[in-house]
């Protein structure tokens, strides 16, 4: 059985201390992706497409090991914008843009995504299977911080990520992203640990 080790390969990607920005490089990275709009307290789409991606990456991750391959299933993680990104933090939560993903290893192929959405949908009837894509996405120079708490508390770690970058005199590229590392149905909110990630460049 080949062992493919995402947590102990990508540990800097996903070891943050809480409150304590750091700069990291991230690669180009596989991810499963579904597209939505809306807030995500509310809107269906966003449940259903965490969902999908859930059961698309354990359908995966169990063919592969028939196939003698075995890896772990990754945490879900979210980009988040605004069509007026320079005003993000004011826009309404249903106007929001947003993209979920699970990093998926390199012996993840369009075609095995293909044959799973059809076992997906055809065993739990989630049409939304065939909005999701195989897609590399490389942040390259970034800084993150660990957020611990609900979501509605994240503004101070956001302030002082922004504030960690604008000292080093970079500033904000690309979207916000957030990597969900606790487990939302069985953790409480206040123990809940999100890295916040947000991409920067040179002035």
């Amino acid at each position: 059985m080949q062992t493919i080790d995402l947590k102990k390969q990508y540990k800097a990607l996903y070891t943050v201390k809480e409150n304590a920005p750091a700069r990291i490089d991230v690669p180009p990275l596989p991810y499963l992706m579904i597209d939505g709009a809306g807030d995500p307290n509310t809107a269906p789409a966003f449940a259903e497409a965490m969902q999908v991606l859930y059961s698309l990456a354990y359908t995966m991750k169990f063919e592969m090991k028939k196939r003698e391959v075995d890896y772990p299933v990754m945490a879900p993680e979210g980009l988040w914008w605004a069509e007026d990104m320079a005003d993000f933090a004011n826009t309404p939560k249903d106007e929001w843009l947003w993209t979920l993903m699970i990093m998926q290893p390199e012996v993840v192929t369009p075609e095995l995504l293909a044959w799973a959405a059809g076992e997906v949908e055809r065993k739990k009837g989630l049409a939304a299977v065939h909005k999701v894509r195989l897609e590399t996405y490389h942040e390259g120079l970034s800084a993150q911080i660990l957020h611990v708490g609900p979501f509605s508390e994240e503004g101070p770690a956001i302030v002082k990520l922004h504030e960690f970058i604008a000292a080093q005199d970079y500033k904000l590229l690309g979207k916000h992203h957030e990597i969900y590392l606790s487990d939302m149905r069985r953790v409480p909110p206040e123990k809940w640990r999100t890295i916040i990630r947000q991409p920067m460049r040179t002035k």
